[in-house]
């Protein structure tokens, strides 16, 4: 069975959640205008299908009108407000977080009112309170922290739960839970809402006033990103923007969500009119970084397990609009919302798609790889370190490995012609490779020799009884790997011979997929350089030695040609028509099983959300049917058939935060194992 098409095209099916950061114009105290405004756009965001509305902190008084907040008839018009707003939540489908003063056994309080279809829900107050330069709220305010298990009247609007012990769970999804602060709250040493989080909240919604100075926005960004990241979860940022009073300060309305530490979006600033950012989060992902983090349960356990702590209110589709039936595999919440997600999915999630980070990213990954590389040379012998022996083929990897190679020679001193490269040309391989190998080798300085392997391989295959060595063009898997494994023997044999060691070349996508020769093939080295990282990303930190200089313009020459050449293991001779053998053309493209790995083991994701994510990010290059297609290829292969070959790799650093496929690290699996359970996930909620 399957699900229909409109659930899975549904962001929530797949854990995501729809929030929004409010800047509403506000008044100098104009409560009726505020409150309207307010429900304008919680109108706008139920139009967008939206889950939670943050708005700034004190929105419905405005906050900025100083010792106004203790007057009897501001605080009579606020709770007025506050009843036009319930009002206008009904049969809508946010969250609505208003910022509200209100009264509690004779002391007023700066808090949240968690407002949703037609009723309060509960009220958060503000735990820490600022009074240092231009704030001054415990001149009106009390802190609320500490404040547990209470109870607020509100006369006609109802008893509700009051204090700062209080959660909000979604009725359809376990894993969305909100947790609610009040601006300073976040800058506090210890904020109120990381035992939330440690309580099982994933999404925190900061309500903030906040006036805007030189640099104040990013810090108020580098808070969020920090809290978020620590407390593993979402969160949204919503602070004041224009109408507010600018006596002696001024507001930006800046507006933040971030997730896990990466900004997922951000608000125009300093704009005169109403704004609402939209943005999808990843619960779900939320979910899978705590639960595959100890650290996040163990302090759970040692804050004195806050879980037992909190009050869970519970809120849901609106009730004048019924959740529509679909089918029981469905996981997610209820509602219309179908299609293209409210957040950046990056094609390339190894690859950041800001050229300054990428930069760095590559500076890092290119110098762990010249680090490992370095440290193992000098482990065998520091006085006289090993030579790197590698196999230069003319396509990137190996490519990328006799760079890093030299990185590390000449950081250790030693002339480029330590390192032995050899090519060993078989009988496919090109005169453009061929050639590529011993430009980039004679450019490089290293000691450059070629082995044609085609003698010893029709020996080898005329031994075996294969029909190929009698010209036969039976060109099976035994024909290719007789030739993979001549190459990797020799390098090893070499390598005793002239006191070196062999430097793979297999990267991290080769080893998800098993593309790799097992044994005396490919897969094995003496130190895998290559094996931390993933095809796509290859490709760019070739392009940025290029763009760096790291090397001088004979080798930028020689290194673009070699990007340009077209990816193949060339173990095949071409095709009547000259077409070559092609690895994509066989396993599928790489920028997709890149996608596909970087979910499945980072994020361990269920096969239908990769898919789903997939299809958001590659919509314009494939149709689903074929992003399944090939996704069905990389569950078998790296699920099924392919582990035990990722149980006894070489040792090779570690270079992407998205993690490696070393037994003795990121992954560990059983190289018996199946692809069954993961492959009728996808059969069974996709359409």
């Amino acid at each position: 069975m399957s699900i229909p098409p409109d659930v899975f095209h549904r962001p929530t099916t797949h854990g995501l959640a729809r929030v929004a950061a409010a800047t509403p114009v506000a008044t100098v105290g104009d409560v009726t205008r505020n409150a309207s405004r307010t429900v304008e756009l919680i109108d706008r965001a139920d139009a967008e299908d939206v889950d939670v509305l943050v708005f700034p902190e004190l929105n419905l008084s405005s906050y900025a009108i100083d010792d106004l907040h203790l007057q009897d008839a501001m605080r009579h018009a606020v709770a007025e407000g506050l009843r036009t707003v319930v009002a206008g939540s009904q049969g809508r489908r946010p969250l609505s977080l208003v910022g509200a003063t209100l009264l509690h056994e004779g002391r007023l309080f700066n808090t949240a009112v968690a407002v949703h279809d037609g009723r309060i829900l509960g009220v958060v107050p503000k735990s820490y309170l600022p009074n240092y330069r231009e704030y001054y709220e415990k001149r009106w305010f009390t802190p609320g922290a500490g404040l547990v298990d209470q109870q607020l009247d509100l006369g006609d609007l109802g008893v509700v739960p009051f204090g700062t012990d209080l959660l909000f769970r979604h009725a359809e999804m376990d894993e969305f839970v909100v947790a609610v602060e009040i601006c300073e709250d976040m800058w506090s040493p210890l904020p109120p809402t990381t035992r939330a989080a440690l309580a099982g909240a994933t999404l925190i919604c900061n309500l903030s006033a906040s006036n805007i100075t030189i640099g104040k926005a990013r810090d108020r960004a580098l808070l969020c990103a920090a809290h978020s990241l620590r407390t593993m979860s979402a969160m949204v940022f919503s602070a004041a923007g224009p109408g507010e009073s600018t006596t002696d300060v001024a507001w930006d309305g800046q507006g933040l969500v971030h997730e896990l530490g990466e900004e997922v979006a951000s608000s125009a600033r300093f704009d005169d009119g109403p704004e609402l950012l939209l943005a999808d989060v990843d619960l779900g992902r939320v979910r899978s970084e705590r639960t595959r983090t100890p650290t996040f349960a163990d302090t759970g356990i040692a804050e004195g397990r806050p879980t037992t702590t909190f009050r869970r209110l519970t809120f849901g589709p609106p009730t004048d609009d019924p959740p529509e039936p679909v089918s029981a595999v469905e996981i997610g919440i209820s509602g219309p919302r179908t299609g293209a997600v409210r957040r950046a999915v990056p094609r390339h999630p190894f690859v950041p798609d800001d050229p300054e980070r990428l930069s760095e990213d590559c500076y890092e990954a290119f110098n762990i790889q010249v680090e490992g590389l370095t440290r193992r040379l000098t482990s065998i012998n520091a006085d006289h370190p090993p030579r790197p022996v590698i196999g230069i083929s003319g396509g990137i990897d190996s490519t990328h490995a006799l760079i890093v190679a030299a990185k590390a020679t000449d950081r250790l001193g030693l002339d480029r012609s330590h390192i032995l490269g050899v090519t060993m040309p078989g009988f496919a391989t090109s005169e453009e490779t061929r050639s590529n190998a011993w430009r980039l080798m004679d450019v490089m300085g290293v000691d450059g020799e070629e082995i044609d392997i085609r003698p010893a391989a029709r020996r080898m295959l005329g031994d075996m009884g294969h029909p190929a060595a009698d010209g036969e063009a039976t060109y099976d898997v035994a024909f290719e790997n007789v030739q993979a494994g001549l190459r990797t023997d020799y390098l090893f044999r070499l390598a005793n011979q002239r006191s070196g060691i062999v430097v793979g070349t297999g990267d991290l996508s080769e080893l998800a997929l098993g593309w790799c020769t097992y044994g005396v093939g490919d897969q094995m080295s003496h130190y895998g350089v290559n094996s931390g990282v993933p095809k796509t990303l290859i490709q760019y930190l070739i392009r940025w030695c290029v763009d760096t200089d790291q090397f001088d313009r004979a080798t930028d020459e020689v290194l673009e040609a070699i990007l340009g050449t077209e990816i193949s293991p060339e173990l095949v001779p071409p095709d009547a028509d000259g077409s070559i053998q092609s690895t994509q053309n066989t396993i599928g493209p790489y920028e997709l099983h890149d996608f596909f790995l970087h979910h499945l083991i980072r994020g361990g994701a269920a096969p239908s959300k990769v898919a789903f994510l997939a299809w958001q990010a590659w919509q314009d290059d494939y149709d689903l049917e074929e992003i399944l297609r090939w996704l069905r290829v990389f569950i078998r292969r790296f699920y099924g058939f392919s582990q035990f070959k990722r149980s006894a790799m070489p040792n090779g650093p570690k270079v992407s935060a998205a993690g490696a496929l070393s037994p003795r690290g990121d992954w560990r699996a059983p190289s018996d194992g199946t692809a069954a359970p993961f492959l009728h996930e996808l059969d069974a909620n996709t359409p």
